[in-house]
């Protein structure tokens, strides 16, 4: 990524879901109470066990830097004005549990200091793991990001603030509005819909016009002006499929055509989807996952969910137009990011060649070993 560039256009990073609880939790110097409450695995550590199987040992405790490997010195180098994540677990000490849920997600927030480790900005929590320990998982889990100076999108002490944008400024002096959103089909429950007088997630039943109208007037509450630069990052669809709904699609283009937002930052699908630029602005309909535990799990090893995209979309700052997205490839190992093998790499760049075919999409591979992102006009 060129210096000149990135001095003409506001770089942000963005990535899939980061999952740093459970078993990436229990490698870290403090983690939480390792119990679990699924149906096949009981301790945390199994999932620890599982990953040194796959590919050997993880001498523990790693140091607060240790899961984003390699990443850290993508970031440096790529110097985005804002890094936003969506963070897929509870931070809490808290041990009541979801009942009706199989997974539960939990970091003790003595490991909060994993993701101020790689300079994030901003969390979104929209998400279907948010409150896997209860609302008071929740609360924690705001209090806690809040006082390490994250700022959070999509979940809230009440509805209001659920809706709420997360605030955050570029390297030019304007602003980011990131909003947060999930929807029923990614596994979040309605009964985690933020309220009145309950904190909870802004939660969407569908992508219907009442949906649209209700995310579209949020967007125009807090919106000063052109050059705010407008994220919305949804949670949405399920964690397998490379298919991309015609109402994801008409969603999207709605959010671009009429609530004149920048990017749709879509996640949920546990491996990287089809791109699309709509009328010069950027929706990524599935980021795939970043950081997990999931090493050594089988069941889906075609769509090969161990390796995913830092994405570094540059936008114009006076419109939020999309001037370039470089795409850096990622492998976990040993829950680690890693740069991945040449095979890898040429392996995820063919995946959004043929996914963005008919979105009008595709991928090079650049010189520096990222991928960019080519579209038509």
């Amino acid at each position: 990524m060129q210096k000149a560039e990135s001095r003409l256009a506001t770089t942000i990073f963005l990535c899939g879901d980061v999952m740093t609880g459970r078993g990436i939790d229990q490698i870290l110097r403090h983690p939480a109470d390792p119990e679990l409450h699924e149906p096949y695995v009981e301790d945390a550590r199994q999932y620890v066990a599982l990953a040194e199987r796959e590919h050997g040992r993880i001498e523990r405790p790693v140091e607060n830097t240790y899961i984003w490997g390699f990443g850290l010195e993508v970031l440096r180098k790529a110097d985005p004005a804002v890094r936003i994540i969506n963070l897929e677990t509870a931070v809490t000490t808290g041990d009541t549990y979801w009942k009706d849920k199989g997974i539960h997600y939990r970091m003790s927030p003595e490991n909060v200091d994993c993701l101020t480790a790689a300079r994030i900005d901003g969390c979104t929590l929209a998400n279907n793991h948010v409150l896997d320990w209860g609302y008071r998982g929740l609360t924690e889990t705001l209090n806690w990001l809040h006082a390490v100076g994250l700022k959070t999108a999509g979940a809230g002490f009440d509805e209001e603030e659920a809706a709420a944008a997360a605030v955050l400024t570029s390297d030019v002096g304007n602003r980011i509005l990131v909003f947060g959103l999930a929807t029923l089909d990614s596994g979040a429950p309605p009964a985690w819909t933020a309220a009145a007088d309950r904190p909870g997630i802004c939660f969407l039943p569908d992508l219907s016009d009442v949906s649209f109208r209700k995310t579209a007037k949020a967007i125009a509450a807090t919106r000063r002006n052109d050059s705010d630069i407008v994220v919305v990052s949804i949670h949405w669809g399920g964690n397998w499929g490379y298919a991309i709904s015609d109402h994801q699609r008409t969603f999207a283009h709605r959010l671009i055509d009429e609530a004149d937002v920048d990017v749709v930052h879509g996640h949920s699908s546990h491996h990287v989807k089809g791109i699309e630029v709509y009328h010069g602005r950027l929706i990524l309909y599935g980021c795939g996952d970043l950081i997990t535990d999931y090493e050594g799990i089988s069941g889906h090893e075609r769509f090969r969910g161990e390796l995913g995209l830092m994405y570094f979309p540059e936008l114009e700052p006076a419109t939020g137009a999309l001037r370039a997205l470089h795409m850096q490839p990622t492998r976990m190992r040993r829950m680690q990011l890693c740069r991945p093998p040449d095979d890898d790499v040429d392996w995820l760049c063919n995946v959004l060649n043929r996914e963005g075919r008919r979105l009008g999409t595709g991928a090079l591979l650049g010189q520096d070993g990222m991928l960019e992102l080519v579209w038509n006009d």
